[in-house]
């Protein structure tokens, strides 16, 4: 029901933050995404690839020092997903900030410098197997 500029703005509402600081996040975050033209817009009017980013847009916006992703590429194509990656990856190095990517794809593989892979619900000491 929230346009994504609303949808952003909400966990800054949740700081405390004065609107024209909230209004002036959310258009930075939501340029950053690739998506400032498409402030006014509401979900339906979005696309699964474009939703995807105003979440990534929402969650920029707060500044976290650490970002912890779970399946940000899920039910994406491969070129939303490789744009979703790569904002991830310039979050982290732009902005020098941590990103944990929980993932079954392999999209990310080659930026991690970490990878724990799981199985069975422990950790392996082999390479993935996606």
């Amino acid at each position: 029901r929230m346009s994504a500029r609303d949808n952003v703005e909400l966990p800054l509402i949740y700081k405390g933050l004065p609107k024209s600081e909230r209004i002036a996040r959310a258009e930075r975050a939501l340029d950053l995404v690739g998506l400032g033209g498409r402030a006014g817009h509401d979900p339906s009017q979005l696309s699964g690839g474009e939703k995807q980013r105003v979440a990534l847009a929402r969650a920029f916006s707060t500044e976290p020092a650490v970002l912890f992703a779970d399946e940000p590429t899920g039910n994406l194509d491969s070129r939303n997903g490789g744009l979703v990656i790569d904002l991830l990856r310039e979050l982290n190095r732009r902005w020098q900030r941590t990103v944990v990517i929980a993932t079954h794809s392999n999209l990310a593989d080659p930026f991690a410098t970490l990878q724990i892979c799981l199985k069975d619900g422990a950790i392996t000491d082999s390479t993935c197997d996606r």
